[in-house]
């Protein structure tokens, strides 16, 4: 072995000119990565990171970046297709509303899903209460049942699902299950094969491709949204994905997680998020949905006893809006009274990072809620190197254990709330396809502020006071904040 590698290296040395051969293709490598990644017109220091990391690494670092970089996607057939004249139909579906609040009008004009209302809004903590709800809702089924889902797992909960799914289906009610490629990568054909013999469908949200050498793998875009929407008339969404890691009747250690179901016109426009994903990733046309069984009527015709302001907001790498990213920021500066914030991996860029201080300098009762250590230890360096600037400005900031904290909620004052899928971090705002509410009532985010005071109770506060090692805490974090435009 010893004597071959020799002989290569020999051989190499004898060809003429090598360093100055090898010195040329770098520097082409070199400025053709740069302009590339240049002409991404990303932030500066997120620029800056993965140029001189892959100039550290050259052509194995072109290849990472090929998988995992910044990466926009074309819906080819739908893309933002509410607003093509081929789903004009959709538009009766979720008419614009031209009297909409300023922040309304921003989710409205970056995702074209205008505010609504829900009749009923019902948060559900934790799997225990989350996963027997949505069974008992699918097995009422009578038209139709869709998922969307980032981690489905055949564990305890997944195969209980599973076979509620499997009956609905064979009574004749249409299933349609989208599930994301890596998230839900533990599931087999076998598992599965009982929908498909009840005539359900399944489709993979962004399968590998890594043996399609013209089709570039989509390894880092991702759909984290969580949804199941019954027969057009009752949805549940928010950050429980179905698995038994999220179940404490299962296992002591599970993730404290906040989901919520919702009745009323709301679900419309959930729908429609619904078919946008499943169309993009199954290739079917519109037509095959048979629209107007998705779009049900409520079948009183009297006014509802309640209606809840609502307003779904997406985003993802097919739009360069930033949706849910903008409208916390926006959130965070309209707010007068309170900011409370609660996130598993919490990375900021330097908007939200100024609008957090900015509300804390201003007075406004602002807060933190990080879990102690996340399932990420870099993730978990990355948010702690930003402590010491918050708590200097007057944010408190709590961390919450033993159990992981997956929950993601905001409160701004007294009325309004942001619950769903995103993180606060730069993967949730730029990179992940995410599903979050946007609510509009004292009522229900009264409800969630009792929920939020009582996990605010369970954590420990964190002082500027507080021990902090310069290699075990100060170092590390300094360096993973480097890589904080990366995750």
């Amino acid at each position: 072995m010893i004597t071959s590698l020799k002989n290569a290296w020999d051989w190499l040395a004898s060809i003429p000119h090598l360093a100055s051969v090898a010195l040329a293709l770098y520097l082409v490598y070199l400025v053709w990565l740069v302009g590339y990644i240049v002409l991404q017109k990303r932030e500066p220091v997120a620029t800056l990171s993965w140029v001189l990391s892959l100039a550290a690494l050259p052509y194995i670092g072109l290849l990472i970046y090929y998988l995992l970089g910044p990466q926009k996607v074309k819906r080819q057939n739908i893309r933002r297709g509410r607003h093509r004249e081929e789903m004009n139909s959709y538009r009766a579906v979720c008419p614009v509303n031209e009297n909409a609040s300023e922040l309304a009008k921003i989710a409205q004009s970056t995702t074209g899903l205008p505010p609504t209302t829900a009749t009923s809004l019902q948060w559900l903590v934790d799997g225990g209460n989350a996963y027997p709800a949505i069974i008992e809702a699918v097995q009422q089924a009578r038209d139709h049942v869709h998922l969307l889902y980032y981690i489905f797992t055949p564990e305890q909960n997944g195969t209980a699902l599973r076979d509620a799914l499997v009956e609905r289906a064979r009574a004749g009610v249409q299933v349609r299950l989208l599930i994301d490629a890596i998230g839900s990568s533990k599931i087999r054909k076998a598992f599965l094969q009982p929908l498909f013999d009840a005539g359900a469908e399944v489709v993979w949200f962004h399968p590998s491709q890594l043996l399609r050498p013209f089709k570039r793998p989509w390894m880092n875009l991702r759909t984290h949204r969580k949804l199941v929407i019954v027969d057009g008339l009752v949805a549940f969404t928010g950050g429980i994905n179905i698995t038994d890691e999220q179940d404490e009747r299962i296992r002591e250690d599970a993730y404290r997680d906040l989901h919520m179901r919702v009745e009323g016109p709301v679900v419309r426009n959930l729908q429609l998020v619904f078919i946008e994903d499943w169309l993009y990733a199954s290739g079917q046309k519109k037509q095959a949905l048979m629209p107007a069984q998705l779009w049900p009527r409520t079948p009183a015709p009297e006014p509802p006893s309640r209606e809840i302001q609502t307003q779904v907001l997406v985003s993802g790498p097919d739009s360069g809006w930033e949706t849910i990213h903008r409208l916390h920021v926006a959130a965070i500066h309209e707010a007068r009274r309170r900011v409370w914030l609660v996130t598993p991996y919490f990375v900021p860029g330097e908007a939200a990072c100024m609008a957090l201080t900015s509300a804390a300098l201003g007075g406004l009762d602002t807060r933190l809620l990080v879990p102690k250590r996340s399932d990420s230890l870099l993730v978990t360096l990355a948010a702690r190197s930003y402590f010491d600037e918050l708590l200097a400005a007057g944010v408190r900031i709590f961390e919450y254990g033993p159990r992981m904290l997956h929950t993601k909620a905001f409160i701004a004052d007294d009325h309004l709330s942001i619950v769903g899928s995103a993180n606060f971090d730069h993967r949730s705002f730029r990179l992940n396809f995410e599903l979050s509410m946007m609510i509009r009532d004292k009522a229900i985010t009264g409800e969630l502020e009792q929920l939020l005071q009582a996990e605010f109770e369970q954590a420990v506060e964190v002082t500027p006071a507080r021990n902090r090692s310069l290699w075990r805490d100060r170092l590390p974090e300094g360096f993973a904040r480097l890589a904080s435009p990366l995750l």
